[in-house]
């Protein structure tokens, strides 16, 4: 049964369900699996919660900075991650808040996610080499 998202419980099978799906995804998964080492998946999942709980219940738990980590993905992957990359990582993220939660917090966490993918794809967008001019 779908329930709210209330508390960090809630986050984190947010959190991991998605990751879960993530991982096992054919066209972004492998960005995902070859930056993160699999001893470090746990302790990630707890940084991602973190996140989500600071971004839903605006507690101060997170530390980090997200767009330089997304920047230097970007730059391992010679600058080829594309806006479909965040597209799929959307659909995902939809459809996992979807299936397990309904309510303020599930739509809040859906739009709080669109804004994100969307900050993080222009900023890594600006920080790709720029052909040069002829």
């Amino acid at each position: 049964m779908k329930r709210e998202i209330t508390e960090r419980r809630d986050v984190k099978l947010l959190v991991t369900t998605f990751y879960d799906k993530i991982k096992r995804d054919d066209f972004i998964g492998p960005i995902f699996v070859q930056t993160i080492p699999e001893e470090t998946w746990e302790a990630h999942l707890e940084k991602l919660t973190d996140f989500w709980e600071t971004n839903l219940f605006f507690v101060r738990k997170f530390k980090g900075n997200p767009m330089k980590a997304h920047q230097d993905v970007d730059k391992n992957f010679q600058f080829s991650i594309e806006q479909k990359h965040f597209g799929k990582w959307l659909e995902l993220w939809f459809s996992t808040v979807d299936e397990l939660f309904v309510g303020t917090k599930a739509h809040e966490a859906k739009e709080r996610a669109r804004n994100i993918a969307s900050m993080l794809f222009f900023r890594m967008y600006e920080a790709k080499p720029k052909p040069p001019l002829s």
